[in-house]
């Protein structure tokens, strides 16, 4: 027997559909439920590689965490990695197989994938006792209802109640429920259980006057009403609202252990890809985290960070444009730290070989490290250890640039002291490995580098958890959800579906 399912929509982009997401899975992992998350189709730039070196969404990857399983391809069978402004790249069951345009992938390309999205969710709820799903976008985009395969189209197909999240904090909270529903056809309306509140702030009395009216209006309740809190955001599919950063940031933190604090500029180059990379520097007492776009603004920077981008050479040519390529050639010069990871880091090499990503062909680089870069067809995807200043090491690398290095000092070496990535030439680093500011011990190892290359005062906080630390913001989720939703009515929808005989709300979807 399949297991129970929920899919969680949203009125808008960013009602808060991945962050309830976590907080159900949460909850229910407390409650000795087999849980697992899935989203048909993500729009991301901020990946993660499973253990079989699969690549999917890093919002995936969290709320799998939330579920204490490991992430798997089968939870984001299609991830779209813009490109520039009309043509992504097709991540298939961890894999790419290709560029599409947004019409061509519309126009065709994304309904022809239904069958294989519909067999990954099967066979999650084969395995699991329930599987929460997450909507993108709004459910209500009726240009794109015909070949809609993560919403509506994916609910229908399953059979899966649904539960409309809505950001109050954004005004308008009740028309944007109310017009969600009455812009669904019969059939997908009769799935469409009721509704959730996202960021109220205030007394919750004031607000139920007009819950009642909207359960008049349309037949159908309020799951619960979940009050704003600082800094919830587990890995961002997009934007720069740096997730754990800002819960660190917002929440009680302990002060700087050193006398001086540390100040982290980094650069936000077009097409930027897993920025979550900062967080973990965030996290430190007493590091000081911004993205900036000017070269004045890594005037007093202690530490800059070219992160990773899904365009190289666009990312390059922006820094020139901008003046910042000149001023980090300054920094490098006069010792001041740089690192670069992934495509930050192959911008620092000697030159860029390109017939695959810009199909530029040969881009000279900023010449801060003896690296050649050549762009592979095949991507690199794997979960990569080792060991950097004397520390144990961990990352990811999702990257078709290979690097040839002709020089430096190896960054990350095996436990023989042979080099296993990344280069470093005095102050500069670079590294392919996402994710490697996580492991603790390195991190504080690089954060004393730095700080004594910077001639700060700064001691990286001896206890600092990355790992607890998000297992701190997972749990603040679910007891969201736990004091605040109706969560027995919640698990009535996730084990039976949506209730009988929802009203139909006109005028429905148009013709």
């Amino acid at each position: 027997m399949s297991g129970g399912g929920l899919l969680v929509a949203g009125t808008t982009s960013d009602a808060g559909k991945s962050v309830v997401t976590a907080g159900i899975c949460r909850w229910l992992a407390r409650q000795g439920v087999k849980v697992a998350p899935f989203k048909a189709q993500n729009m991301s730039l901020n990946s993660f590689v499973t253990r079989e070196g699969a690549e999917i969404g890093r919002a995936q990857a969290m709320q799998a965490q939330a579920c204490r399983v490991e992430p798997t391809a089968l939870m984001n069978p299609v991830l779209l990695k813009p490109g520039g402004e009309r043509s992504s790249q097709v991540v298939l069951l961890g894999k790419p197989v290709g560029e599409l345009s947004a019409r061509g992938y519309h126009g065709g390309r994304q309904q022809q994938l239904l069958g294989t999205v519909l067999d990954c969710l099967a066979q999650l709820r084969d395995t699991y006792d329930a599987v929460i799903c997450e909507g993108a976008g709004s459910p209500a985009e009726i240009n794109l209802r015909r070949t809609d395969i993560v919403n509506m189209g994916i609910a229908r197909n399953a059979g899966l109640p649904v539960l409309v999240v809505g950001d109050i904090d954004r005004g308008g909270v009740f028309a944007s429920f109310f017009g969600t529903v009455a812009l669904l056809s019969p059939e997908d309306q009769a799935l469409v259980a009721g509704f959730l509140v996202n960021k109220f702030r205030g007394d919750v009395t004031l607000l139920e006057p007009g819950l009642d009216m909207l359960h008049g209006l349309t037949g159908r309740h309020t799951y619960g009403v979940l009050p704003f809190r600082h800094g919830l955001g587990i890995d961002e599919e997009d934007g720069l609202a740096v997730s754990l950063r800002g819960a660190v940031r917002e929440s009680a933190v302990a002060p700087p252990v050193g006398e001086d604090v540390l100040r982290v500029a980094v650069c936000a180059v077009p097409l930027m890809s897993n920025f979550t990379d900062v967080d973990a520097l965030a996290a430190e007492p007493g590091v000081v985290v911004r993205f900036v776009d000017r070269p004045e603004e890594l005037a007093d920077a202690d530490l800059v960070v070219l992160p990773g981008t899904r365009g190289t050479v666009r990312a390059l040519e922006w820094l020139r444009e901008r003046g910042l390529a000149d001023a980090l050639k300054r920094r490098a010069a006069e010792g001041r730290p740089v690192l670069g990871i992934c495509g930050g880091y192959q911008i620092l090499g000697e030159h860029i070989e390109d017939e695959v990503e810009s199909r530029a062909g040969h881009v000279d680089g900023l010449g801060l490290l003896p690296v050649r870069v050549r762009f592979a067809r095949e991507k690199t995807l794997t979960r990569p250890a080792g060991e950097a200043l004397g520390e144990p090491v961990e990352g990811y690398e999702i990257h078709h640039g290979v690097a040839d290095v002709t020089g430096g000092t190896a960054f990350i070496s095996d436990d023989s002291g042979h080099s296993l990535d990344g280069c470093r030439v005095g102050q500069t680093w670079g590294t392919h490995w996402h994710g490697s500011l996580e492991s603790d011990g390195f991190r504080r190892a690089f954060l004393r580098e730095v700080a004594a290359a910077a001639g700060r005062r700064f001691v990286p906080a001896p206890d600092t958890s990355f790992a607890a630390l998000r297992e701190e913001q997972l749990d603040r989720l679910g007891d969201l959800i736990e004091q605040h939703a109706d969560t027995d009515a919640l698990w009535r929808l996730i084990e039976s579906g949506a209730p009988q005989g929802l009203p139909f709300i006109p005028p429905g979807a148009p013709a």
